[in-house]
């Protein structure tokens, strides 16, 4: 019934709910939209590292990984799309321009901590993530995301999402800067509020969605998100949709709120209209 269709959905507050939790709406949906046809897979920002504790989650697609800057295939990272800026140099920058951020690389082993000013540590420890300190020069591998993020009073996702006017202004400043010294090396996404994500040029959520589309021969791609490193997905795909509740839920048709299981009502509702319409 769904053999045409590829899914691809973010994770944090789409497929997740409000507190980081899957309802099992949702992997009820997607386990029926496998057994009837389907394609689904996972398209995160998130890494290896912060996704491992997710990889029973129903897919039968590689996951696509730190804003489709790599994908996660057979128990490895492939399609690596790496910055192409030194590193360190570049980090140095980062750490004297924004000192009262935590600076990080997102490696394919662990999450290596460059400047931890804020409570970073605590953070990681309750989201049960790996991490580790960087020794400055040291080779952390493929260099395929750094991130610079601020305090989280709840330590959790949901905390960098919560702030004054005023943090969210700095936050937007940052960006800019990022984007003024090296937006022809990077691109720059903003997962959440007080969090800011850097890429190699060119990478993007729906990059990683069409590629692969295009390598499994299917003819239609459904993509669900909620937030501003989703716009270039949600944009592009054949047939988007946003949580009630998402960032960017004012732009795109919606379905109902994360916490209900929004991914179930794409499967239940939406993607049986789209087929029906389909000559």
């Amino acid at each position: 019934m769904y053999s045409d269709v590829l899914l691809t959905v973010d994770f944090d507050r789409t497929l997740t709910d409000m507190a980081g939790k899957i309802p099992q709406r949702n992997i009820d949906a997607i386990r029926y939209f496998i057994e009837n046809g389907g394609t689904f897979t996972i398209n995160t920002g998130r890494s290896t590292n912060t996704m491992k504790a997710h990889m029973d989650v129903p897919v039968n697609a590689p996951l696509l990984l730190y804003n489709g800057s790599a994908a996660w295939e057979n128990g490895k990272l492939v399609n690596c799309h790496e910055i192409d800026l030194p590193v360190w140099e570049t980090l140095d920058k980062m750490t004297e321009l924004f000192p009262d951020l935590t600076l990080e690389v997102q490696a394919t082993d662990t999450h290596y901590f460059v400047n931890t000013p804020t409570n970073a540590e605590n953070y990681y420890q309750n989201m049960g993530w790996d991490y580790a300190r960087a020794e400055h020069g040291q080779d952390m591998g493929p260099f395929l995301k750094f991130t610079l993020f601020g305090e989280t009073e709840s330590c959790t996702v949901s905390g960098l999402y919560q702030g004054t006017k005023e943090e969210f202004s700095y936050f937007d400043r940052v960006e800019e800067t990022i984007n003024r010294l090296y937006g022809d090396k990077v691109d720059v996404f903003r997962a959440c509020d007080k969090l800011v994500d850097i890429h190699a040029k060119g990478v993007s959520k729906l990059r990683a969605a069409r590629e692969l589309q295009e390598r499994l021969g299917k003819k239609i791609l459904v993509c669900v998100g909620d937030a501003e490193n989703d716009l270039t997905m949600l944009s592009g795909a054949d047939y988007a949709f946003c949580p009630a509740d998402g960032v960017v839920a004012d732009r795109f048709p919606n379905v109902c709120p994360c916490d209900a299981g929004a991914v179930a009502d794409v499967i239940y509702e939406k993607i049986p209209e789209i087929l029906q319409r389909k000559p």
